[in-house]
């Protein structure tokens, strides 16, 4: 065999050769490409089984404070509305059952319109979603627009009992309150009344029957939730203050209190978390305002 012959022979085979190797490249690079498709696809997969399995669903059950009425159903209709599977069922007994049945583990949230108390404390965290104003509130012929709180004191304890001796017309005072273990009561009292024994004509169980006896009722004041005051009574000024949001969060306006979602201490209840982180959003401090207290955030 000539030269010339074995140079073609070899060239021929260094190019089957390098031919070769360039499609097994090709190949071994798609088949990479392919494996990592695949194993993408199976990440989002895996995530998209992930996200159902976190949705919420089951039922939260709160009771507690009346005062809390307006803001808790606006959040509860917001949460449910995003949470398609959870049903809240909400209980209004007032503020001390709440805290009671809460700590007792018979409700996931207990609502309270006023601070724990310290035995209530080491079995409860408090989670304060917002704050509200106490109103003092007087039937809409009352032509007083202001009151101290010393005066409300001694009108509360029986001392004043009738209204020309702050101002007022000749008319006698009705004296309107809450019932005992009211979170609303217990904030006024602890204000205003000092070692004063607070004297009622009436006691009522709902912070909606006060402001309605008040505006029946000729020469009563009451005291009632800022965030469910309307236009049938007549909120008055306490020392020049006006009962408004600002003056609360400011602190202008002395006779307030916190809105409280109450939970058992240890708890691992994951809608009562996520519902609290719901309420402590940018949306859900957005729908206390609206509601009318006084966000937190």
């Amino acid at each position: 065999m000539n030269k010339k012959l074995i140079s073609l022979i070899a060239g021929v085979a260094l190019v089957a050769t390098a031919t070769g190797c360039s499609d097994s490249a090709t190949s071994s690079t798609a088949g990479t490409s392919s494996a990592a498709g695949t194993s993408a696809s199976e990440a989002s997969s895996a995530e998209a089984s992930a996200s159902a399995t976190e949705e919420l669903s089951g039922t939260l059950s709160m009771n507690g404070s009346t005062s809390m009425e307006k803001v808790i159903k606006a959040v509860n209709g917001a949460f449910m509305e995003k949470n398609k599977g959870v049903t809240v069922n909400l209980n209004l007994t007032g503020s001390g059952t709440g805290i009671q049945e809460a700590s007792e583990g018979k409700c996931d949230i207990g609502n309270s319109s006023r601070k724990l108390k310290d035995e209530e404390a080491e079995k409860l965290d408090a989670t304060v979603i917002g704050l509200d104003g106490i109103a003092l509130v007087v039937n809409p012929t009352n032509k007083l627009e202001d009151i101290t709180i010393e005066d409300l004191a001694k009108v509360y304890s029986g001392e004043i009992t009738n209204w020309k001796d702050l101002g007022g017309d000749d008319k006698a005072i009705v004296v309107i309150g809450r019932e005992d273990g009211s979170g609303t009561r217990d904030g006024f009292e602890s204000i205003v009344m000092g070692d004063k024994e607070p004297k009622y004509a009436q006691e009522l169980e709902s912070t909606g029957s006060v402001i309605n006896a008040v505006a029946t009722t000729d020469g009563a004041i009451g005291y009632a939730s800022l965030a469910n005051v309307d236009e049938t009574v007549k909120a008055l000024k306490i020392g020049g203050v006006e009962a408004t949001e600002e003056n609360v969060k400011s602190g202008a306006y002395e006779v307030q209190r916190p809105f409280i979602c109450a939970t058992l201490k240890g708890s691992d209840n994951k809608l009562a978390k996520a519902y609290l982180d719901f309420i402590l959003s940018e949306e859900g401090q957005a729908l206390v305002l609206a509601q009318g207290a006084v966000p937190v955030k």
